[in-house]
């Protein structure tokens, strides 16, 4: 826990108890598991002791201005619930002495914040009390696999490129994929489209820029770092209010405007420049912030290194307004429009796999959520929302080697014009949600938690396959050409129920489940969930859940080919056990060990060794799009280790040890190393504030080498394009990976404001990882394919 101290001044009938913070009581760097903010409210919980040290029950704590108390038991513990986000204070009237009031207590929503407080001697007249709070802890329904990501670490981490995708890449369990360009969340084995996203109460289904319907990754995230407030992610065993997703969660709550004044910032960073800016509504009964970013590399260059130069405008916005005490309003919303040109151009190398194609890509996406959130007092709470979301992919793709090597001298634009157009999409998605959410707390139950969901899905996709796919996967080139062409509606309906009680003094047990309907596949599924608490010490717990969890395929993935409508929703059973220990206030180390078995996973019908598990983190639609059945299963397990120090004083940082096998199989049931299978991963980051002004940081990632199946040299080499050698089918291992990167900040004071200037240089060894292995049809041979060098970042954060 972090110390805060509180001083007392007991003058008159009533005194008042001041915070002197001594440590950050912002939070943790990655703390405890937190439920999913279903309601849009936290808690303030603790415990009161007396002067002796002993626990004191009777004593009445109250959140000043509203109508919400709780009284000590006999163990001296209290909990004040359903309190909006925001600042309270609290006032304390023990049993004997005078009252008193507090400074301001932070409420985050969806977490617990607790306190300790020690009651004065009734004789003092002045006197130190102290007071002491872990920041923000786990409420009781998650037990297992989460992590509190700080916007501060977020901002400034090494690696993570202000990017939340990037920065929770490094913590247990999550890998990355084949390219470091892109910032897929591959999570305990699953593939990148397990993950669920979450803002402010809307979800959506991607979060990122450069993203199309059959993934959930991009190259750039299009929420502003400065915006965020809370970012929670959970990597299994969450419990029964999150919609199905069977890899994990990544709930982001943004921060409200400035209620006081009008205000603003002027950043400048890897995902581009822009500009923030925040004011009152209604003499501070409301706030509103907005955030417009744009990149800025295609204002000096045409091409970057691949034919091209992306383009990228981001958007976002919080409005809230509280109506009356008990009444709040808040609209939120996310967009972005990307568009990019890749491939041949006067300037690229031929030995570039990019040069044998011209690739036109343009999109764009938004989600835009109304809720409506009423507090019964002491009672619960209730959150109604609607939310909706839309997105637009158009892309062109042009095989410039297909009807054989151009000759030398040929001008790229007359080589573009000449080819055959592989691959066509002119799509466009939409999702409208109503959902409720209620939480109430029952003297039988403690709390019990209930909710549901409708969503509306408006689907339009004209997609061309002509030529079909030159899979390696199949000795025959052009398999499984399409031509779809179709718009439709489809329905989900889903509803969940749950209760936490504390069954013993140190025992607290979570039971719940949810009922899915999914109309496009005509299924229903119910998805048990259980965790359990319990206290060894005070600082040291012992937790486990389980639970069923279903996803439904993607409505591209259904929509391909006449036979995919057969498939079902793909299941994943969570089994996680683990202990969490405290040794100090400012630090935290787990270990879990965990299982998910896989079933009615969808595979390809045709090519019998391949499954979509293995597949996602791509920006070639092609390689995904086959005909599926759901036959597949797998398995992940694995053990994990964290260990975290958090910013106290000048040193701060965290790591992760992770052992871990992914096995998965296809139709034919032989199951083989899943393509994120990484056996060992070690994270190390962190930082150190050298002094007011200047912060270092620094983040080490080393992984074992990732399975690949190796071509078939003769086959290739005769067909003049890359065919695996599928009697070894992930057999081959590659090399290790291992990647440093390094960020120095430093903080001005310009016009009484501060100016944070940063350089980071990425990869800072320029060590060539592995990326893949591809076929170059020009030279006929096997090519090695690299992640991305060294790379320097450069930027700044001003606030006005």
């Amino acid at each position: 826990m972090i110390p805060v101290r509180l001083r007392a001044v007991v003058c008159a009938a009533r005194s008042r108890v001041s915070f002197v913070i001594t440590a950050t009581v912002l939070s943790l760097a990655s703390t405890a598991a937190q439920a999913q903010d279903t309601t849009g409210v936290g808690a303030i919980r603790g415990v009161v002791l007396d002067a002796a040290g002993q626990p004191a029950g009777g004593v009445r704590v109250c959140a000043l201005d509203t109508d919400s108390c709780a009284t000590s038991d006999a163990r001296g513990m209290f909990r004040i619930g359903e309190l909006r986000a925001g600042g309270y204070r609290l006032e304390i009237l023990p049993l004997a002495g005078l009252p008193f009031t507090s400074d301001q207590v932070n409420v985050r929503a969806g977490q617990d914040g607790a306190i300790e407080v020690t009651l004065p001697p009734v004789e003092d007249f002045q006197q130190t009390v102290t007071v002491t709070a872990p920041a923000f802890q786990a409420p009781e329904a998650v037990k297992n696999s989460g992590f509190l990501v700080e916007p501060r670490d977020l901002l400034k981490s090494a690696a993570a490129l202000q990017d939340v995708s990037r920065y929770v890449q490094a913590l247990p369990g999550v890998v990355i994929g084949t390219n470091d360009l892109r910032n897929d969340i591959i999570v305990r084995g699953g593939s990148p489209l397990e993950n669920l996203f979450v803002v402010d109460n809307v979800e959506i289904p991607n979060i990122n820029a450069f993203a199309n319907f059959a993934s959930a990754g991009g190259t750039v995230g299009l929420l502003d770092a400065q915006l965020l407030q809370d970012v929670t992610f959970l990597t299994g065993g969450y419990p029964a209010p999150y919609i199905n997703r069977t890899s994990s969660v990544l709930q982001v709550t943004q921060r409200e405007g400035n209620r006081r004044e009008f205000g603003g910032w002027a950043t400048l960073g890897f995902a581009g420049a822009g500009a923030i800016l925040e004011g009152p509504i209604n003499a501070g009964k409301g706030s509103w912030v907005v955030s417009a970013r744009r990149s800025f590399l295609d204002l000096f260059t045409r091409d970057v290194g691949f034919g091209g130069v992306p383009v990228v405008y981001a958007l976002n916005g919080k409005a809230v307004y509280d109506l009356t005490p008990r009444d709040r309003l808040w609209v939120v919303n996310i967009a972005g429009v990307d568009e990019i040109r890749l491939g041949l151009n006067e300037s690229t190398d031929l030995d570039d796999e990019i040069a044998n194609f011209d690739i036109r890509y343009a999109g764009w996406r938004s989600a835009t959520g109304f809720n409506w959130q009423r507090t019964f007092g002491s009672r619960g709470v209730g959150l109604f929302g609607i939310t909706h979301s839309e997105a637009k992919v158009g892309q062109q793709v042009k095989d410039l080697v297909a009807q054989g090597v151009p000759p030398p001298g040929v001008p790229p634009d007359d080589i573009i014009a000449e080819s055959p157009v592989v691959y066509f999409e002119d799509s466009r998605e939409g999702e409208t949600t109503l959902k409720y959410d209620l939480t109430v707390r029952l003297p039988l139950f403690d709390t019990v938690q209930a909710g549901g969901s409708f969503k509306t899905f408006r689907i339009d996709y004209t997609v061309e396959s002509p030529y079909g796919n030159d899979t390696p996967y199949s000795p025959v080139a052009g398999i499984d050409p399409f031509f779809l062409d179709t718009r439709f509606r489809s329905y989900q309906a889903g509803a969940y129920l749950q209760a936490s009680k504390q069954v013993a003094a140190r025992v607290n047990v979570t039971l719940g489940g949810r009922v899915d309907h999914y109309a496009v596949l005509s299924q229903v599924r119910f998805s048990p969930r259980a965790g359990v608490k319990v206290r060894l010490t005070d600082a040291l717990s012992w937790n486990s859940s389980v639970g069923s969890y279903y996803q439904q395929p993607a409505f591209l993935f259904v929509s391909a080919f006449p036979q995919n409508a057969s498939l079902v929703p793909w299941r994943a059973d969570h089994y996680v056990t683990g202990l969490a220990w405290s040794p100090a206030a400012d630090m935290r180390v787990t270990a879990e060990a965990y299982r998910k078995n896989y079933a009615d996973y969808p595979v390809a019908s045709g090519l019998p060794s391949v499954s979509l598990a293995n597949i996602g983190d791509t920006f070639d639609v092609r390689e995904i799009l086959f005909p599926l059945t759901s036959a597949g299963e797998g398995r992940s397990e694995g053990v994990e280790l964290f260990a975290e120090k958090r910013l106290t004083s000048k040193l701060y940082g965290q790591g992760n040890l992770s052992l871990s096998r992914t096995r998965h199989a296809g139709l034919d049931g032989v199951r083989r190393p899943g393509s994120f299978d990484y056996p060992f991963v070690f994270n190390l980051l962190g930082g150190y504030r050298l002094s007011p002004v200047w912060e270092v940081s620094a983040r080490l990632s080393f992984l074992s080498g990732r399975p690949f199946t190796p071509y078939d040299q003769a086959v290739s080499t005769a067909q003049r394009r890359g065919v695996y050698d599928l009697t070894r089918v992930n057999a081959e291992r590659a090399p290790d990976y291992a990647r440093v990167d390094l960020r120095v900040d430093r903080t001005f004071t310009i016009g009484g404001q501060p100016l944070n200037l940063f350089l980071g240089v990425q990869n800072v060894i320029n060590r060539r990882n592995f990326a893949s292995y591809s076929w170059n049809r020009r030279t006929n041979a096997q090519q090695f394919g690299e992640q991305q060098g060294i790379f320097p970042i450069i930027g700044f954060d001003w606030r006005f």
